[in-house]
């Protein structure tokens, strides 16, 4: 299959004021979060990625296009709802240090498949539509651009901690261990076999051995050689 980077929004004028900002308008990247996208983009200037699709909130959005402005091609680039934040409802717009005073809290903390966020999403809804997306997506661009094609899918934490969760087989129970910052890049790739996880969370490091895209299906044994940069 195809290979796809994660990228997790920048920082945001919510994040930085410990507001969850959910699905809410308006929410952008301040100066720090501009920043920390124009690092990846530049951290993924030497990959010629065949796509990039973003979640339709603007925080996104604007990642997105620091990614597509540094391609030195034109990407395909749609928009796909089914990445977008978590639908939190009543929760969305609080602040985090009143959240945490919430009987839910503690669920979300080490029982997220059993959330339901009150006038909002279940976290296992939230997991089974992004993993479909994603997995939809990468079909589609192995299909179209064979199995060497890389394209990024610009998302949300709690999104991209799901989509990592189920590639690394866990329970979602389990994903409260992963952590995924902001303007962070996981690679994937999925196999004909399983998932192949090569990266979460980077924020730096060279990324021209992904240029050529990754070909092969199964695990080394003993590890491997790894990847050379062309």
């Amino acid at each position: 299959m195809a290979t796809v980077i994660l990228v997790r929004h920048g920082r945001t004028t919510a994040n930085a004021t410990g507001v969850l900002a959910g699905r809410a308008p308006g929410v952008s990247l301040d100066d720090t979060g501009r920043e920390q996208a124009a690092l990846a983009a530049d951290r993924l200037a030497s990959v010629p990625v065949a796509g990039v699709i973003s979640s339709p909130l603007e925080r996104c959005l604007q990642t997105a296009q620091f990614i597509i402005d540094r391609q030195a091609g034109t990407p395909y680039a749609p928009v796909d709802s089914d990445l977008t934040e978590c639908d939190y409802g009543q929760w969305q717009g609080r602040a985090l240090s009143d959240l945490a005073t919430e009987d839910l809290w503690s669920v979300v903390q080490s029982q997220p498949s059993a959330v339901v966020f009150p006038g909002g999403e279940s976290m296992a809804a939230m997991q089974a539509r992004s993993v479909a997306a994603i997995r939809r997506h990468d079909a589609a661009f192995e299909a179209e651009h064979g199995q060497g094609a890389v394209w990024v899918a610009v998302s949300h934490g709690d999104i991209i901690k799901s989509i990592l969760a189920d590639a690394l087989g866990m329970h979602l129970d389990l994903f409260q261990r992963l952590n995924v910052g902001p303007a962070s890049l996981s690679i994937v790739r999925y196999g004909p076999n399983r998932p192949s996880v090569y990266a979460t969370n980077t924020d730096a490091g060279d990324l021209s051995w992904l240029s050529e895209g990754i070909r092969s299906a199964d695990a080394p044994v003993g590890g491997g050689a790894g990847h050379k940069a062309p």
